[in-house]
């Protein structure tokens, strides 16, 4: 046979899109091309291919050799395509049997000896080539990973020569079967290690019950990072879904997957310094950024006004929306990106504006400098906001107990659990008419939340987010309606917003 058919497939932002490689040897003189808009990594596979079947004692046929990989429009990148074009000539040559190669989809970067070597994006690549039911061969370095996909059918290979041994049925490649590793106990910061600042405690559980984004404003040293790196204490673990989702979005990044913390929900916590593409994402090919792989889990921005701009702005519309879409000339890439917005910062440039323990030093001029680099649009997306104010000195001189971590996740988990059930969503994202049957009010509180609106003048999106917070504070109380001490409570979230 001179033509044979191989299936692989490309990545395109968080998707695995169908491949196939096509290969036809003619008469003519001996030569190598490549079709099907392959960037510069896909055409070095020419070497390493001819090198791969050499050394695996196989015959390069010496004749005119066509691979076209469609799509033509869909670009390739990446060594993963070395396998499948391998494969294909060996087919096309009649040196392996081609009629069973339908049944598989194959990836891998070969060596110079014909060895396998782990490619990127192992995880997307076998969820697609699960729906589409069809068996998967990678290296067996990447078989670890894909093993986390349920009920898939994964054949792991050292070299090209196992594989046509495979096929000829010398030697067939056996299934991969390992058993998942168990997860670790979750040692994180624990909330009992920040001393006093109740009322922050308190924001900080129902954000943590709700998914809501919290801003945090206070003097330095008043503990606002303390609280923010053990919010991830509080978060239950993800679901299997949720984690694979995050695993395949860290995979398409070339990050190896943590098999023993595989569910534990991400903390990402970028410098200020960050550019705009190393926080939403972006480059060629586009590659996920911090809040993409903050993915169902916290990206903190620790003082926050020194962040760019620009870089700011740009968390507008996935706070909103929860995904990505970059785009570039040539191609378009979409990425998850619903995560959990947690920032810092001081009240002025010197940090001690309206504390009673030192003096500000700053200028009118300079705190409304300071201030402008936050426009209203972005605060307005933030759920919640409180102030964190210094302690007295005595306090630390006091013994206290302060509650734990589990306790705070037990009654995080209870909240959540309820808000699945009834609702099939965690508050944060409740919309339209189920956030409309999900927070009624009484016509006192409607009124109440009506006043309020008008007095501080908020907006329309700060009207539904109250009614998501003070939802996600009646569940933490276990109450089937929203009361008035819950709607309370959710407006202070809110109001104070207007003094910044």
């Amino acid at each position: 046979m001179s033509l044979a058919i191989v299936q692989t497939r490309a990545n395109a932002g968080i998707q695995a899109l169908p491949v196939t490689v096509e290969t036809h040897i003619s008469n003519g003189l001996p030569s190598l091309s490549i079709v099907g808009l392959p960037e510069t990594t896909v055409k070095g596979s020419r070497d390493r291919v001819r090198s791969a079947i050499l050394n695996a004692q196989f015959e390069f046929p010496a004749r005119r050799i066509t691979i076209n990989l469609a799509p033509a429009d869909l670009p390739k990148q990446g060594g993963r395509f070395d396998l499948p074009i391998a494969l294909s000539i060996l087919a096309a040559s009649n040196q392996i049997p081609s009629n069973s190669l339908a049944q598989y989809e194959f990836i891998g970067e070969l060596g110079l000896s014909g060895e396998l070597r782990c490619v990127s994006g192992i995880i997307p690549f076998a969820l697609a080539a699960q729906k589409a039911n069809h068996a998967i061969i990678v290296p067996l370095e990447n078989a670890q990973e894909a093993n986390f996909i349920k009920k898939m059918s994964i054949l792991p290979a050292k070299n090209i020569l196992q594989i046509c041994s495979h096929f000829h049925g010398r030697e067939l490649l056996s299934p991969y079967n390992a058993e998942y590793p168990k997860l670790k106990d979750r040692k994180l910061p624990d909330l009992s290690e920040v001393y006093g600042q109740a009322h922050a405690k308190r924001a900080l559980e129902i954000c943590a019950a709700g998914r809501h984004s919290l801003l945090m404003v206070g003097p330095p040293g008043t503990g606002k990072t303390m609280l923010a790196s053990r919010l991830i204490s509080l978060l239950p673990l993800l679901s299997d879904e949720e984690a694979l989702e995050l695993a395949a979005i860290h995979s398409i990044n070339g990050q190896a997957l943590e098999l023993n913390t595989w569910k534990f929900p991400p903390f990402r916590r970028p410098h200020h310094t960050a550019s705009h593409i190393a926080l939403v994402g972006g480059g060629s090919p586009p590659r996920p950024g911090e809040i993409s792989l903050a993915h169902h889990g916290v990206l903190f921005l620790d003082e926050l006004p020194e962040f760019n701009r620009q870089v700011i702005e740009a968390l507008r519309e996935p706070l909103e929306s929860g995904n990505i879409t970059i785009s570039r000339a040539a191609r378009q890439a979409e990425f998850p990106a619903s995560f959990q917005l947690v920032a810092a910062m001081n009240p002025c440039p010197c940090g001690h504006l309206g504390s009673q323990l030192n003096q500000c030093v700053c200028t009118l001029q300079q705190i409304q400098r300071y201030r402008k680099k936050l426009s209203a649009p972005f605060l307005d997306r933030i759920d919640m906001c409180i102030e964190v104010n210094p302690l007295p000195k005595t306090y630390f001189l006091q013994s206290s107990k302060e509650e734990n971590s589990e306790i705070v996740r037990i009654r995080v988990k209870k909240a959540q659990t309820r808000q699945l059930y009834k609702l099939g969503k965690l508050n944060h994202n409740l919309t339209g008419k189920i956030l409309e049957h999900a927070c009624k009010l009484s016509n006192k509180d409607h009124k109440i939340l009506e006043n309020a609106l008008e007095k501080f003048q908020l907006s329309a999106r700060a009207y539904h987010r109250i009614l998501r917070i003070a939802r996600t504070i009646a569940d933490l109380t276990e109450c089937e309606k929203i009361k008035t001490s819950h709607l309370m409570e959710a407006l202070s979230y809110r109001i104070i917003k207007n003094k910044f």
